[in-house]
């Protein structure tokens, strides 16, 4: 019995497996025995997986501290002079113009929409002050129709493909204008226009589904790249590291572009890894890779549009890591002074991109000081259009809270939308959306009364007061008990807030030129 079970799975094999197994099995086998018969040297050997690899006899361990540091790729010194060696582009002096008004109007619309959060505007923003740079510059380097797939201070890659100051200021008000109808936090850009896919808060998550999309490109024969954005604490999540090995491995045509700003939020690099950086680790994935100053915009364009030909050439992924440092907090939700210096902040102010290619413009006679403040002067007048626009704008529609998921809305879902058109009803002038949160009602809401509608209420009568536990369970209440007192307001006076971090690291013009800010301070 036991003498037939290799002829019966044999037979079993030949009658079940498809014809494509088998032939993917006899290319194994082949390829197996090719293997085998080759004579390793004395020096080599091979390896499964087709790997010939050099043999010792010398015990000896790969210290990293004994290698030298990946370099760091620049074409423009700190003072806007060309390194020596270098090759500046000829990059045309439109383009050369555009480089430097799109990183000028990130500048100026994040000090503004910032300060129109610490006003209470908006809820919430995220500047990208001391990296204008490595944003706008590879943005420049890459072809406009390549997929993008951010994480949070890309917004200089939307404006440098056309994504107007409006709709900025749209979606960070979640108006009517918001391509997301008010379903995003404010910074959480999305075009399919623009070909950027919104962003999303969780860390890291856009990683693997660049690896994921840069495949299918491949697979489909497709000529485009997907570029993935993320920052050096991004690295440190596991799906960086899932998103780099099926990325290498799968061949897929996605350049990974890495911002190193010093910064994990509060968490510096230095308790953030002990290797060389995030570059370095694309060695290990089989993937190739360059360093750049992130504060040098034209070596970042030249680095990207390189890497993004290679991964066009090759097709397979490409790493770019741009050194540059986060000037500015965070975001609105932080006070990076609490884990970093002043003196600091002011140390790195050296490195700003915007006033190193401003140097270079006007030793080349391409700039001057005229044109300058007329720029600011401009900029600063159509950020503020964009952001008095939006924020009268009207709501969106509230139905939109139940759209865009299912293709037909599911009974939960209705039981849902009509929970919130009665409560709507109930306090009208608690949601004055106008026609809009009507969208998909056949008749309007009813007017709003003095029945429908509470008037704020004051403070309860003596014999109104909340119950005592006692009361709660059935006990007398005690006579000698006072009444409660009225409710006292607590006002709490704040002045001198801090202005945004970052927001006068270069001599542009708008130091002196701010938004007014609502005087905070703690009294």
């Amino acid at each position: 019995g036991t003498a037939m079970l290799p002829a019966l799975r044999h037979g079993l094999r030949r009658a079940v497996a498809p014809r494509g197994l088998n032939v993917a099995v006899s290319v194994r086998r082949a390829a197996w025995r090719s293997m085998a018969s080759r004579a390793a040297s004395a020096d080599t050997a091979e390896f499964p997986g087709g790997h010939v690899l050099p043999i010792t006899e010398k015990l000896a361990f790969d210290m990293p501290h004994q290698q030298d540091p990946l370099p760091v790729f620049r074409i423009m010194n700190e003072d806007g002079s060309i390194r020596k060696g270098a090759e500046m582009p000829k990059l045309g002096e439109d383009l050369l113009l555009k480089l430097y008004t799109d990183m000028c109007r990130l500048k100026v619309m994040d000090t503004i929409f910032y300060d129109a959060q610490r006003q209470g505007r908006i809820s919430f923003y995220m500047t990208h002050f001391g990296e204008e740079g490595a944003v706008v510059g590879s943005a420049a380097g890459l072809e406009d129709t390549d997929m993008v797939y951010g994480q949070y201070r890309e917004a200089g890659v939307l404006m440098w493909r056309g994504f107007t100051l409006q709709q900025f200021a749209d979606q960070c008000f979640s108006n009517e204008g918001d391509p997301a109808k008010g379903r995003q936090m404010p910074v959480h850009y999305g075009s399919k226009e623009h070909h950027f896919q919104t962003i999303s808060s969780p860390l890291a998550t856009q990683i693997p589904q660049a690896s994921g999309a840069g495949y299918a490109l491949r697979v489909a024969g497709s000529d485009g790249v997907v570029a993935c954005y993320f920052g050096e604490g991004a690295a440190s999540e596991g799906d960086f590291h899932a998103a780099m090995n099926f990325a290498s491995t799968l061949k897929a045509r996605t350049l990974f572009f890495c911002r190193n700003n010093g910064y994990a939020i509060s968490t510096p690099v230095a308790d953030q890894y002990a290797g060389d950086g995030i570059a370095s680790r694309a060695h290990g994935y089989g993937m190739p890779s360059i360093r750049v100053d992130g504060s040098d915009a034209v070596a970042v364009l030249v680095a990207t549009r390189a890497a993004r030909q290679l991964v066009h050439e090759s097709n397979a992924p490409v790493m770019v890591e741009a050194m540059s440092y986060r000037a500015g907090h965070h975001s609105t939700s932080d006070d990076s002074t609490r884990y970093r210096s002043k003196e600091e902040i002011a140390f790195w102010q050296r490195m700003c991109p915007i006033a190193r290619l401003r140097a270079y413009m006007t030793a080349q006679g391409a700039w001057d000081e005229g044109r300058e403040k007329e720029l600011q002067a401009q900029l600063r007048k159509d950020v503020m259009h964009a952001l008095s626009t939006g924020e009268h704008k009207p709501k969106p529609p509230a139905d939109g809270l139940f759209e865009d998921v299912y293709d037909t809305m599911p009974p939960h879902l209705k039981e849902q939308q009509a929970a919130l058109h009665a409560h709507m009803d109930k306090y009208p002038k608690e949601y004055e959306l106008g026609h809009h949160h009507y969208a998909n009602r056949s008749t309007p809401p009813p007017p709003a009364t003095a029945a429908t509608h509470r008037a704020p209420p004051t403070h309860a009568p003596a014999a109104a007061h909340a119950p005592s536990v006692g009361e709660r369970r059935g006990a007398r209440p005690s006579p000698d008990r006072p009444p409660p007192s009225p409710p006292r307001a607590l006002v709490l006076v704040v002045r001198d807030w801090a202005p945004a971090a970052g927001a006068v690291e270069c001599a542009d013009g708008i130091a002196s030129d701010r938004v007014p800010h609502v005087q905070l301070n703690r009294r």
